[in-house]
């Protein structure tokens, strides 16, 4: 199977109007209730740039996607329900990922120190993630903790039922960060799950899940092309 992940960095002094335009009802009474002009500058960049992804795959004009959610909140295409994508941004940071006939789920986060990164570890990470990330220099740990954030947050997105599956009992093997060593019961075995990170910059993490074996991951910039088409990594 292959994977479309496309990276868009939004300029926050630049207008969204474009976005906007192509916003249904909900997603614009959803961007009304921020109350921060920033935060839902971010939130209207994200989700417009999402349909105008979305609509070069189905030769629709943006505005007339009709995206609703499953009852857990996933976003799906009415119409078109075997193109599977998935949805993250983290400040002015966006990232979709695009594919067919699968479960699928990505995850950005902005790498930075935390006070609570130790407690965050002992609460949401499985024994053998625990014990492998405090076996880390100081200096890696950081780095780190949001790679294997991203990914178990990708997973949870990918199953549809968010963290109420519990990031605890989906485990990256250490060893082996493409694969999975535990899957929560409900969600089918361990190896019909991988992984893959995705190097976008200094200071960003991001992964990708699906419950499909991946073939090949093209990382696709909205302003630059193609930047590269990774193999079965």
């Amino acid at each position: 199977m292959n994977i479309d992940f496309w990276y868009n960095q939004h300029l926050d002094n630049k207008p969204t109007t474009h976005y906007w335009q192509v916003l249904d009802s909900h997603e614009k009474t959803q961007a009304d209730k921020f109350k921060n002009p920033l935060l839902q500058q971010r939130y209207i960049a994200a989700h417009g740039f999402l349909r105008n992804t979305l609509a070069q795959y189905l030769n629709e004009q943006s505005e007339s996607l009709h995206i609703q959610k499953t009852t857990q909140g996933k976003p799906y295409l009415v119409d078109y329900p075997e193109l599977a994508f998935n949805l993250s941004h983290t400040r002015k940071h966006t990232a979709v990922v695009v594919a067919k006939n699968c479960q699928l789920g990505v995850d950005i986060e902005q790498c930075k120190p935390r006070a609570s990164l130790a407690a965050l570890v002992q609460k949401c990470f499985s024994h053998e993630e625990t014990v492998y990330w405090q076996q880390l220099p100081e200096a890696e740990q950081i780095r780190e903790f949001y790679q294997f954030w991203t990914r178990k947050e990708a997973f949870v997105k990918a199953t549809g039922f968010g963290i109420a599956v519990g990031l605890r009992e989906c485990a990256i093997n250490p060893d082996k960060p493409q694969s999975f060593s535990a899957v929560p019961a409900n969600c089918g075995l361990a190896s019909d799950w991988q992984c893959r990170d995705i190097a976008i910059g200094e200071g960003i993490c991001a992964a990708l899940v699906a419950n499909k074996t991946i073939a090949a991951v093209k990382i696709i910039h909205s302003h630059r092309g193609i930047l590269a088409s990774m193999g079965d990594l």
